[in-house]
């Protein structure tokens, strides 16, 4: 029997199509350096995947800048903005698969908690046009781990969110996919991914195609666990 195909796939970004993730840290540090305060890898990996302006409160109390939570995130978005460059670090396999999807009239969506400035630099530096929907961190009343931005997205292709394929890379992602009814596809990052049924774990995308997503989405109708 021929598996379902995915209606759509929705990307998350960072850490996910583009290893951002070094140069969200750097900013952090740097920032918090500047207010006199100390940072950690423990408090840096908390907040990775999280809406940027829940990451900027957290700033001010773990980090001691005496910043507004918006103007925490504007100066790391103006930084992580510059640093992406026009040869960024695509992580292993997304764009292959990006472009197999394209091939085969798979709709892609990109769904992040980074704000639109990061979002319109990412899209002008990468090959062809992949995305038919763009929800970006600033552009969504509740962000992740809620999971409206994961709702907007199959919306604006048109299909319904459990027909879909996520893929992500931290628990605050997974949580808002699933939390959608989406299908998950969980590749970590900088930190662990505990997951639940449903969601499917692959140390890479590297190898990963079509078939691979049609799995996916048999595996969650299932409600079942893979690990690769």
């Amino acid at each position: 029997m021929t598996q379902q195909r995915p209606a759509a796939v929705l990307w998350d970004l960072d850490g996910t199509l583009i290893d951002t993730e070094p140069l969200w840290k750097a900013g952090e540090y740097a920032l918090v350096a500047e207010y006199g305060g100390t940072w950690s890898e423990e408090h840096a990996n908390a907040i990775i995947g999280n809406d940027l302006l829940t990451a900027a409160e957290y700033i001010c109390v773990h980090g001691g800048v005496a910043l507004a939570p918006i103007d925490i995130v504007e100066r790391l978005v103006a930084l992580v903005t510059a640093g992406i460059g026009d040869d960024p670090p695509w992580r292993p396999g997304a764009l292959a698969l990006l472009a197999e999807l394209g091939e085969k009239g798979i709709p892609c969506a990109l769904v992040t908690m980074s704000w639109r400035p990061i979002v319109d630099r990412v899209v002008a530096v990468l090959p062809g046009t992949p995305f038919g929907a763009l929800v970006a961190g600033d552009e969504v009343a509740n962000g992740k781990p809620h999971p409206d931005p994961y709702i907007a997205a199959a919306a604006a292709l048109g299909v319904d969110a459990e027909n879909c394929v996520a893929i992500e890379d931290s628990p605050t992602g997974v949580a808002s996919a699933y939390a959608a009814g989406c299908a998950v596809l969980a590749v970590p990052n900088m930190v662990e991914l505990h997951t639940g049924d449903g969601v499917t774990v692959r140390p890479t995308l590297d190898g990963v195609d079509l078939d691979v997503l049609c799995d996916v989405l048999a595996a969650a109708a299932r409600q079942v666990v893979l690990h690769e």
